[in-house]
């Protein structure tokens, strides 16, 4: 009896010395395993920030390995993966951290939204308007929402980008009024296409509800007007173009004289294109201006004083056409003009470019002050590639 007493006595501090020092290989495993987790998400940081991204989806993918229960390495793995174009491991990784059922909520909406972005990314249209519907009511409702519209606008589904940029709007988000405009005039436009011409014009008339100053549905409604032959109501639409946007007025500038000259209303429309060119001194309404214009000596004149202010080719190839047109050399003062405006339009084209970066001199340099590289200009002036 007193044998097994001993014994027994003996036998408790040998079981707790060898229960303590399994304790301690465990936690030096332990250690060991957090130790190694932030050693390689560090130096995946320090990867990335060298710009070597393959480098660091090694680095990223082993401290995943350590420590499969972070959802931060997930997200940097997942977004490294989406930034280099590997949308179907971002989607398998971002997925993977919406499958733990311990996500906590913000990093569970975290997850969702990033695998949006992936969906989005990788053209997945119908994917991506799902997994953003998802987003609705968290705190990444605004960027789902306005991901929503480009996501409409992408698919061309206007009337319901017409719907989500009202919502937008309603929310506070900002104004979307301009873009709305734009959505009614490509409503228009497809209904134009389907022959449907009273759908058409309702979506105009929308387009300048929603966009008062907007001036594409302006544009578009004097150009229907041209075509169906409507040449005076064309006039009076774009009359209103010249007050409201006189800059975009020189995209129908051109038309603008045409649709004058059939509808007889030549004197006047010269008259206003006039004091639109003294408010925007552009090509096309040079143009438009000299097409009304029956003075052959006023039309030079006008090219002469545009060429002394702006420089420019298009100036040029109308001088020398009215010279032309009048069988007619140019006069010394017109030849000056036209140095001018060659040597403006040449010297952009006197460059050398480094075929390594893209960067451009005057001057031909053996060593790129770009990206430093040798021999990486070719000996060649752009004009003569």
């Amino acid at each position: 009896m007193e044998f097994d007493l001993y014994w027994l006595l003996l036998a408790f501090p040998i079981a707790f010395l060898m229960g303590w020092m399994a304790s301690r290989l465990d936690l030096r495993q332990s250690h060991r395993e957090e130790r190694a987790a932030p050693q390689a998400y560090f130096k995946g940081l320090n990867l990335l920030l060298n710009e070597q991204q393959d480098k660091a989806i090694d680095a990223f993918i082993e401290a995943v390995q350590h420590d499969p229960d972070t959802s931060d390495l997930h997200f940097a793995l997942g977004n490294l993966f989406r930034r280099r174009g590997e949308y179907e491991r971002a989607i398998r990784v971002h997925q993977h951290l919406l499958s733990r059922a311990d996500l906590k909520r913000d990093a569970r909406e975290r997850a969702q939204h990033a695998l949006a972005q992936d969906f989005m990314k990788a053209g997945l249209l119908d994917r991506a308007e799902a997994a953003f519907k998802a987003l609705e009511g968290t705190v990444f409702t605004t960027d789902a929402q306005l991901a929503l519209l480009s996501l409409h606008e992408r698919s061309r589904d206007w009337h319901a980008a017409i719907d989500k940029a009202a919502r937008l709007e309603t929310a506070g988000t900002g104004s979307f009024s301009q873009r709305t405009a734009h959505h009614w005039c490509e409503v228009a436009h497809e209904a134009d296409a389907r022959s449907q011409p009273d759908e058409a014009e309702q979506a105009l008339l929308n387009a300048r509800k929603a966009a008062p100053q907007a001036a594409r549905p302006l544009v578009m409604q004097g150009q229907r007007l041209t075509r169906q032959g409507k040449h005076a109501q064309a006039m009076r639409i774009w009359d209103e173009l010249m007050v409201i946007q006189p800059q975009s007025f020189a995209l129908v500038a051109m038309d603008y004289a045409k649709t004058a000259q059939l509808c007889g209303e030549s004197d006047a429309a010269l008259s206003k294109l006039k004091g639109l060119y003294q408010q925007v001194p552009t090509v096309d309404v040079l143009h438009a201006l000299n097409a009304l214009q029956p003075d052959a000596t006023e039309r030079r004149q006008s090219l002469m004083t545009h060429m002394t202010s702006q420089p420019s080719l298009s100036a040029a190839q109308g001088l020398i056409q009215e010279r032309i047109n009048a069988h007619a050399s140019l006069d010394e003062s017109e030849i000056e003009r036209l140095q001018q405006a060659l040597a403006i339009a040449a010297k952009p084209l006197q460059r050398y470019r480094c075929a390594a970066c893209g960067f451009e001199s005057q001057h031909y340099f053996w060593q790129c002050p770009g990206c430093q590289g040798w021999d990486t200009y070719p000996p060649r002036r752009l004009e003569d590639q």
